[in-house]
């Protein structure tokens, strides 16, 4: 699609350095120089289309602010393409008045470049050769596994693995195994540790969280939407005044996840719908806030809630439980589809298949342990990632794998056993439901030594 063509809006900049003269933008040379061209209608084809489905604002604000020597020194504005002309010198004019409408007019236009730029200053990943690989093998967790889950590059920058890991690992011969998130975190005396968020059955909420006690509304609200629904005021032990903060449930370990209400910037504008002041100020307060006229990806317009999420840091959409399917194709997944899957490639038509929100069977699929199962698999949009089931999920509600490969699955790959199977060395083969009775005889306990 001709983008030029499609896009309405263009990007006008004030240079304070220049005699508050407005030119419209057209890009950053190779030297870190804005480059601009005069605001007229010949020399439209030059201006820097924005496209309201695309990242053009953020890739291009990301550049300015790290190569422009001195970002201070300009003031965007996003006009519609067809008024670039008339509209420059009225800006012009109204930069140098210091009124109050006037400087709203202004408003109603400008662009903050902090509002669409994710890097911050002075800010560095991760160095790798501060992470002690070898001492988190103890756990199970290597650099490789973590580069193929697609984990190793957010919690290089300080976030939490998208996913669930198994950890698994010894202490005082007290054997745990447990699935957990994982995080790098630096610790005061300059180490890089790894951090673990296990699962828990459900959130703690009958418990004081930093000095509150939580309301049978604040209870509702995390439990149906994921965040509090307000700004909690939390008290730390070394603090004099409470920190107001964002307060959600991550919801793929029930942990309560908070996060300082000043770090969360309020964007002007989502998905092509600029936020009036109302709207802001509800967000800001932690509220949700319905949005009708977003723009999908695929140019589709659509409605949803939108709400400062503690553990995403910024801000997520809601959709109703019937819109679910529908804005995960339109709007875009984060959630990847696999080419392999337990050992098996998939064709085409079975990633297009999960794509679209269908169900696929898999044979010959492979556990942890090398022994193969089979199941029918479907994409968990709520949890972004893939859910395996013993029966068709279209026509039961059932969520383990194959009949005939339950047992095997729950004991090889998650680490489950039972009466029957607790003393089983080896792996347990498709279609195995107890242990092998050979060693069911050589591995019967004798008694332990305290």
């Amino acid at each position: 699609m001709d983008v030029s063509k499609e896009a309405k809006e263009s990007l006008l900049v004030l240079d304070k350095q220049d005699g508050n003269k407005v030119k419209a933008v057209s890009g950053i040379d190779d030297a870190g120089k804005l480059k601009t061209v005069p605001p007229r209608k010949e020399h439209e084809q030059d201006f820097l289309k924005i496209d309201k489905h695309s990242n053009i604002l953020e890739n291009f604000f990301s550049n300015f602010m790290r190569q422009v020597k001195d970002p201070t020194h300009f003031e965007f504005f996003k006009i519609k393409t067809d008024d670039v002309e008339k509209v420059a010198p009225v800006i012009e004019t109204m930069a140098t008045q210091k009124d109050t409408a006037s400087q709203e007019m202004l408003n109603e236009y400008r662009v903050e470049p902090s509002d669409y730029h994710k890097e911050q200053q002075g800010y560095k990943p991760i160095d790798e050769s501060r992470i002690d690989w070898d001492n988190l093998k103890q756990f199970g967790i290597t650099r490789e596994g973590l580069e193929k889950s697609n984990s190793l590059e957010p919690m290089l920058n300080y976030q939490k693995s998208p996913g669930l890991h198994r950890i698994s690992a010894t202490f005082d011969n007290v054997k745990v195994d447990t699935d957990a998130r994982l995080a790098f975190r630096e610790t005061e005396d300059g180490r890089i540790a790894l951090a673990v968020h296990g699962v828990r059955k459900q959130p703690e909420l009958d418990r004081p969280y930093f000095g509150n006690n939580f309301s049978a509304e604040d209870k509702h609200n995390l439990l149906t939407t994921g965040n509090l629904g307000r700004v909690l005021d939390m008290k730390l032990p070394n603090q004099e005044k409470p920190i107001p903060v964002f307060l959600s449930v991550d919801k793929l370990t029930n942990e309560l996840v908070s996060v300082r209400a000043d770090k969360i910037r309020i964007p002007n504008e989502i998905k092509g719908v600029t936020l009036d002041e109302n709207q802001k100020a509800e967000l800001r307060s932690g509220k949700a806030v319905l949005l009708d006229g977003m723009t999908a990806k695929s140019g589709k317009e659509f409605s949803a809630e939108v709400q400062v999420n503690a553990d995403k840091r910024g801000i997520e959409f809601k959709f109703p439980e019937n819109q679910r399917q529908t804005q995960r194709q339109e709007n875009g997944s984060e959630f990847k589809i696999p080419q392999k899957l337990g050992g098996v490639e998939l064709s085409d038509k079975q990633q297009n298949s999960l794509k679209d929100g269908g169900t696929i069977y898999i044979e010959g699929l492979t556990d942890r342990k090398g022994q193969q199962y089979n199941a029918y698999v479907k994409v968990n949009d709520k949890e972004q990632k893939l859910d395996f089931y013993r029966w068709n999920p279209d026509k039961a509600k059932e969520i383990t794998p194959d009949n005939k490969s339950k047992t095997q699955v729950e004991v090889n790959s998650n680490g489950k056993t039972n009466e029957a199977t607790k003393e089983q060395k080896e792996p347990l083969k498709q279609g195995q439901t107890q242990a092998d009775e050979p060693q069911q005889q050589q591995n019967k306990p004798r008694g332990m030594k305290m």
